[in-house]
């Protein structure tokens, strides 16, 4: 088992750079397999997942290299096979396999995907989406089968609730579907236009991404001719906004997109945290007599799900009661008893509703990650703690954060990975 050994009360400065979006990454590796070329990345994170996927390329003979933040992946040699179910079920976004070996050959039989267990997320609008476009779908066995034996056609898709995934799945298999294929009501997530982009380069033909309606026409081949550069994690830069606000004393967050988190960093401002917004990176200073807010989740530009785990030590600082509403998934509440080890104040009266009172003078606990966001809070609560912490089932954490470890020392904290 893997644990995060913290020594806590280390105020924290100094500069950490965001790593490169994960949940671009987990899409942009399975698009890669459209191409008819070897394909490059750079500013790829380091995490887990990205070796998960390395594993699910190697079973198909597509070689990968990965090193100092780029990876190569060569498809020209791809042969169908069963993909590995252990690395499937690693991870979630697995699942992107479904769309992009069906735009390949035509078919894909994947079984069902795996990642955090933060509530119901069925994948009823990505089939949706694969038999809209003339595919046939079975499900058996904890696998799903899908096969377009004539090929696929560009239909009219309207998704019954905004998707991330199955917007991205929509689109890897439509790219190479015959005529046009329109997605109404798709998500509009900064990373789906870093995949959009991708594709695009190589020869795609995708419009409207970053909006609600996409079109997707077909073609028949994909070229790339340059380096795709994945776009910044906001996910993580506002983990690391959060907790500098809650225990830094003046902190540079750095490769930002300040657009994408806007709806972030306007609640940390109404916060009080008098926040330093430039073009490309946010400064933090340190964060007093700060106000309680209200936080409701909701799809981008809104606030993110992903991140209502990571804001909660901060909240924690407030002077009042500061309530969360998780509307995306409302089971997402793991995290709560393991923060009240340390002495946090926080409660889940109500199905979707977190609490979080004023609370201070943390004591370092065992506890244990249950998943990505849930293990960040954790973390950052462990920094703000007396005394020893150790994050258990710290894989979890290693999945979503490039160089976690490196980046925390270097901003005063003692941390380190314990393999027992």
């Amino acid at each position: 088992m893997t644990k995060l050994v913290i020594h806590g009360g280390r105020r924290l400065s100094g500069e950490v750079t965001i790593g490169g979006a994960k949940n671009s990454t987990v899409a942009l590796i399975p698009a890669a397999i459209l191409a008819d070329t070897p394909v490059k990345f750079d500013s790829v994170p380091d995490i887990l997942d990205v070796y998960n996927l390395q594993v699910i390329l190697e079973s198909m003979n597509v070689t990968s290299t990965f090193k100092n933040g780029e990876l190569m992946i060569d498809p020209t040699q791809i042969v169908e096979a069963e993909l590995p179910s252990t690395a499937i079920k690693s991870l979630r976004a697995s699942y992107y396999f479904m769309g992009s070996l069906l735009g390949r050959f035509g078919r894909a039989t994947v079984t069902f995907p795996g990642g955090d267990n933060i509530g119901p997320r069925p994948i009823d609008q990505h089939i949706k989406g694969f038999e809209a476009l003339g595919a046939k779908v079975r499900e058996e066995n904890d696998t799903v089968y899908i096969t377009a034996e004539d090929g696929l056609k560009g239909a009219r898709i309207f998704l019954d609730m905004v998707s991330v995934g199955a917007t991205m799945n929509i689109i890897l298999a439509a790219v190479h579907a015959e005529g046009t294929t329109i997605l109404e009501n798709a998500a509009r997530e900064p990373e789906i236009i870093d995949l959009a982009t991708f594709l695009n380069n190589m020869g795609a033909q995708i419009r409207g991404a970053g909006t609600d309606v996409i079109r997707i026409t077909g073609v028949d081949k994909l070229e790339s001719r340059n380096t795709h550069t994945i776009i910044p994690d906001r996910i993580e830069a506002g983990t690391y906004l959060a907790l500098a606000a809650a225990y830094g004393d003046g902190v540079l967050v750095k490769n930002v997109i300040p657009e994408h988190l806007e709806s972030f960093t306007a609640k940390m401002v109404e916060m009080g945290v008098q926040l330093e917004v430039r073009e490309d990176s946010i400064f933090v200073p340190k964060s007093e007599n700060l106000s309680p807010i209200q936080i409701k989740t909701s799809p981008f530009p809104g606030f993110a799900t992903d991140l209502q785990q990571p804001m909660t030590p901060l909240l924690t600082q407030a002077t009042g009661e500061s309530t969360i509403t998780e509307t995306i998934y409302p089971e997402r509440t793991r995290h709560i008893p393991e923060l009240q080890k340390f002495g946090v104040q926080i409660d889940n009266p109500e199905y979707g509703k977190i609490v979080v009172s004023p609370s201070h003078d943390f004591k370092g606990a065992t506890v244990a990650a249950a998943e990505i966001r849930a293990g960040a809070a954790l973390v950052a609560t462990g920094l703000m703690s007396e005394g020893v912490t150790e994050v258990l089932e710290a894989g979890h954490v290693l999945r979503g954060y490039d160089h976690i470890i490196n980046k925390l020392t270097n901003l005063n904290a003692d941390i380190e990975i314990v393999e027992d």
